[in-house]
């Protein structure tokens, strides 16, 4: 009995998604008509492919192994028959690092034509808004643990202990962008070896923010090291330890699973080539 590529369509989208719901949305269908699919496919296989959860569905190991044979056909007739949105890529990240490094590193395709859709906030929504859907590529500070996200390593963040001058950071005021001083205890814990109990003196949710207070002598803080390179550089900043293996945080791009558009495709290309080539970016702060 021949199967039609809807029902394996409709099966691979169910399976990346991990709802119906979500099928359902990427594939501009009713949920009715994904579930009757399903059903279908699995009259027609003569085995259930998913259990039904409150919330969304699991795959069987028939599932995972249907998945597995069929992905790589049908993603590569997607792509065929894919055409671009008009050459529009919805971009999420943090707003620093987008606005300092991202941004600028996709000028040229921009000037060739390239249209933007830039949404800045933190990583839990972005990964959110890119598994509904609402963003087509989003920089992430975490791996996603989602089976229809995919992801890959894009760079890699070093933090620095900063002030305006050399000063005890024992009784310097503490700058954060959070009240739980996010940034400063993982750096405490990753040099120090120990808690940082102290409260921010002054907390302000923006890195371009802290940074400023920094600048102007306000007390120190734990930033990237690409937001304040060019400053120490010059001597506006000093470094207040220099620990031999500074803390690192890999920073991940993320888009849904399966065939993107070239416009995305494009995007993510030149996005690894830029952070991949172990040349040091230039942050627009310097130029």
């Amino acid at each position: 009995m021949a199967i039609s590529l809807d029902l394996l369509r409709t099966f691979l989208a169910v399976h990346r998604e991990g709802s119906v719901t979500g099928a359902a949305r990427r594939l501009s269908l009713s949920q009715p008509t994904v579930t009757a699919q399903l059903q279908a496919l699995e009259a027609a296989l003569g085995r259930p492919l998913f259990i039904r959860r409150p919330r969304g569905v699991a795959p069987t190991p028939a599932a995972d192994l249907l998945a597995r044979q069929v992905a790589g056909p049908l993603d590569d007739l997607a792509g065929v028959a894919e055409r671009p949105e008009e050459g529009t890529v919805r971009l999420g990240g943090a707003a620093e690092f987008l606005t300092d490094l991202v941004l600028p590193a996709l000028a040229g395709l921009v000037a060739a034509g390239l249209k933007l859709r830039v949404t800045l906030g933190l990583s839990d929504d972005l990964a959110d808004a890119l598994s509904d859907g609402a963003l087509d590529l989003a920089v992430l500070t975490s791996r996603p643990r989602r089976r229809q996200l995919a992801a890959e390593p894009l760079y890699d963040e070093e933090f620095v202990l900063v002030a305006a001058r050399a000063c005890d950071v024992a009784t310097t005021p503490l700058v954060s962008y959070a009240e739980e001083l996010p940034i400063i205890r993982r750096y405490w814990r990753s040099v120090f070896d120990q808690r940082q109990h102290r409260t921010a003196d002054v907390v302000v949710p923006s890195l371009h923010a802290v940074r400023a207070l920094v600048l102007a002598g306000a007390g120190c803080s734990v930033l990237p090291e690409y937001l304040v390179r060019a400053d120490l550089d010059a001597g506006r900043l000093v470094l207040l330890h220099d620990p031999p293996v500074p803390p690192l945080n890999t920073l991940f791009l993320a888009h849904r699973a399966g065939p993107v558009a070239p416009a995305v495709a494009a995007v993510r290309s030149a996005l690894l080539a830029r952070f991949r080539t172990g040349d040091r970016p230039v942050s627009p702060l310097e130029t």
